[in-house]
Parts: C-alpha cells; structure tokens; sequence
C-alpha cells in the first residue's frame, strides 16, 4: 500500500481575501501616519514662539547698570524694553530652511555682548517663518498694555496655504511680561 500525501498550502481565494484586508488596512492607516507626521511638524512652531516668549521675558525685566558702580540710581538704561518688529529671512515651504542669525534683524539674536534683542537663535532648520509683531524698540514701558504679537506661518505642504500661529504678550498690573494663556491657531494642518 502505498501512503497517500495531503498536499497543503492556501486557495487563490485565501490569498486574495489577506491581499484585501491589507489594503483595507494600509488604506486606512496610511492617511492617518500622513496626518500625525504633519502634526508632529506644528510643534516646531509652538515651541520656537515660547522660546521668542521666555526671551522676550528676560529681555524685559534686564536692568543695565554703569560699570563699576554698585548704587542705586547708576542705571544707564531703564528695563521693561522691548524690540522692534522683525521677520526671518526664510520663507515658510514643504521643507526645512536654516536660519542664519548673522542676518536676521537683531531684534531676535541682538548683537554685542549684552544685545539688542530677544537672545531668541534656532540652530536647527524649520519650516516656518518666524516673526514679531506689532511691538517697538524702546524702554520703559507701563503696565497693562500689550507689547508683542508672536507669529509662526507655514506652509507644511507646500500648496501656497498657509497655517498661522499666534501668541499675544502684554504686561500685567506688576509690569511683568505674560502672555495669552494659549495660541491663537488658523488652519493648523492646512
């Protein structure tokens, strides 16, 4: 007698019912990783705004004193400044960009060895543009007024729409620097 062998294996119809659920399933996943890795792009722009913030913060309440002089009333500058507009030099794409801060108004990276500026450098390339908004070059500013409006736009697509983020920072009734308890965000993922 001779003994009978069983031949195994899947159907044609088995194997296209496993081709179909994958593609159901990539179908459904791939858009969704599309969506989470743009995401994961918008937190560069809250992140470098907080960062203009705490800059700005410090560049607020820096008091200037004479040198060599350890009394009251040798200021040579008043606190509570703040700086000029300014906008990087980059425009906002599907790519990342390099800010070059020996460029860029020294509103952001100031000059010299006390600055002019916010102390606010990125060394890493970003996709937005960066700016501030709505605020002057001075010193000795009052309570309860807004100083600043910081803006991220991007473009993360590169289809010519863009998202905006934005932080409003004002003084309070201490003339502390605070700011809008959260972003002002349009079309976020555009």
């Amino acid at each position: 007698m001779r003994p009978t062998h069983r031949l195994s294996g899947f159907t044609l119809i088995e194997l296209m019912i496993v081709v179909a659920i994958i593609g159901i399933l990539a179908a459904l996943a791939i858009p969704a990783f599309v969506g989470y890795i743009r995401r994961s792009k918008t937190a560069e722009a809250t992140t470098n705004i907080r960062n203009m913030f705490v800059g700005a913060g410090s560049y607020y309440q820096r008091e200037t004193w004479a040198r060599g002089t350890l009394m009251a009333g040798t200021r040579i500058a008043d606190n509570y400044c703040t700086v000029a507009d300014a906008v990087t030099s980059n425009t906002p794409g599907a790519t990342k960009t390099q800010l070059d801060f020996t460029m860029e108004s020294v509103s952001f990276a100031g000059t010299g060895a006390m600055g002019t500026g916010i102390a606010w450098v990125v060394s890493d390339p970003v996709y937005y543009q960066y700016s501030i908004r709505e605020s002057t070059n001075m010193c000795g500013n009052t309570i309860d007024t807004p100083q600043y409006t910081f803006w991220a736009l991007g473009d993360l697509d590169g289809d010519g729409e863009n998202s905006t983020f934005e932080l409003a920072v004002g003084s309070d009734t201490s003339n502390n620097l605070m700011r809008a308890p959260g972003f002002f965000i349009t079309n976020e993922l555009e």
